[in-house]
């Protein structure tokens, strides 16, 4: 393929920002700094740098529903977004919960323009009743565990899972939560309060999500393991988790794009592309994970991309799945909503969810020579409108069509090949 450089930006990573040529051979990053020059070069001029960005919380649906996504597609809306590492959940068709299927799944990733990791769930079937062999994935190179969909409701399941998985020897795994009381929650499609009221939808109260965040602190407490929370939505949940670092607990968390652009009051038209698990809540728990994402109680943004059919999401509100698209917009609606410097949108994007996952001998590295060439170049005031119609998934559920967001992705580079060229995806 011979040499690449990346010519004419700003390198925004951990290690700070400055301006600098990066120059790229055999997948690795040989050179940074002013004047270089490559057998190929991608112009860079008025772009931000960046380590590739990376999501803990990726929906592909296959095996199983295909019909939705596939790893290719599900993977290619990934590298136009920005991302050179995507992990991708265990809810599919049969779930992600022995080697077989995780061996299906990345081997399916291995011809993927990005680079697909799989989660394997917590328990078998995603049943919540017996522990999946979370050992027997380990060895297969799994790190992330969840049975994302449905929190695992045993409270002594749950502490099982948490003292086996620590004791995996050798191995540096984390448990994940979909933070949801299945009792408190049943019955309920969106969030519980005015617009549900209004609607006339039975909703979800924040304390659904709230119990389940406080069992799991306490678990933590009790076994000393590492546990993460996947797509915290409540200001109550941010406040337990902020504490919870400041006691010195081993945990992290996670926040998407719609839980800080959007509220429960989308919902008024009775539109299912508003709908999602957990749902859309209130201004003031938009606010509260904003302020979150700026302080550091939640670590990292994650898309929590769910794709669906087209005809199940034209369903009544009551009967349509919940999800959302993300990949592709993520890093825009990031720029764009939140007031934070590219640096600390990056950090939220990038390393600090490869270290979560384990993946920052390859992703998040700062630009520097040496270092697998995982990048993403970011034209940070580039505009563009959201065309449902012309995204890459195979879904077309996102709830921003039409809006306007200012942040795009021109050039995205895994291990050294450029799979996105001037915002155009080259396989």
């Amino acid at each position: 393929m011979g040499t690449v450089v990346l010519k004419g930006g700003r390198v925004v990573d951990a290690a700070g920002s400055r301006h600098a040529d990066v120059l790229i051979d055999d997948g690795q990053i040989v050179a940074v700094g002013p004047g270089l020059d490559g057998d190929r070069v991608l112009d860079a001029g008025g772009c931000v740098v960046a380590p590739g960005l990376v999501d803990l919380h990726s929906h592909l649906r296959q095996p199983g529903q295909e019909e939705a996504e596939t790893i290719e597609t599900g993977a290619r809306a990934a590298a136009l977004g920005g991302y050179t590492c995507i992990l991708a959940m265990p809810n599919t068709i049969p779930a992600i919960d022995h080697a077989g299927i995780v061996r299906e799944v990345l081997e399916l990733g291995r011809a993927a323009p990005c680079d697909v990791h799989t989660s394997g769930a917590i328990t078998i079937g995603r049943a919540g009743e017996q522990l999946a062999p979370l050992g027997e994935m380990a060895e297969l190179g799994v790190r992330l565990f969840t049975d994302d969909g449905a929190g695992v409701a045993d409270t002594r399941l749950m502490r099982r899972a948490m003292e086996y998985a620590s004791g995996l020897p050798g191995k540096r795994v984390v448990l994940a939560q979909h933070c949801e009381d299945p009792v408190l929650a049943s019955g309920g499609h969106m969030h519980e309060g005015e617009w549900s009221s209004r609607l006339g939808i039975p909703g979800q109260p924040a304390e659904a999500e709230e119990l389940m965040v406080m069992r799991d602190l306490a678990l933590a407490r009790l076994t000393g393991s590492r546990v993460h929370f996947q797509h915290l939505s409540t200001a109550g949940s941010v406040a337990m988790v902020r504490a919870a670092k400041a006691g010195g607990l081993p945990v992290s968390c996670e926040a998407t794009t719609h839980h800080f652009t959007l509220t429960h009051a989308s919902c008024a038209g009775y539109d299912p592309v508003f709908k999602v698990n957990p749902p859309l809540r209130t201004d003031a728990d938009v606010a509260a994970v904003r302020a979150g994402l700026a302080d550091g109680a939640i670590d990292c943004i994650a898309t929590d991309h769910a794709p669906h059919a087209q005809e199940a999401k034209e369903a009544a509100f009551d009967e349509a799945p919940p999800g959302m698209l993300g990949l592709e917009t993520a890093l825009a609606l990031a720029l764009t909503e939140l007031d934070l410097p590219i640096e600390a949108v990056l950090a939220l994007l990038s390393w600090r969810p490869a270290e979560i996952l384990g993946v920052d001998d390859r992703h998040g590295l700062p630009v520097a020579p040496g270092h697998p060439a995982n990048l993403v170049v970011i034209d940070p005031g580039a505009t563009w409108t959201v065309d449902p119609v012309a995204l890459a998934s195979r879904a077309r559920n996102t709830p921003y069509a039409g809006r306007t967001l200012t942040g795009r992705v021109r050039h995205t580079l895994l291990f050294g090949e450029p799979v996105v060229v001037d915002a155009e995806a080259q396989r």
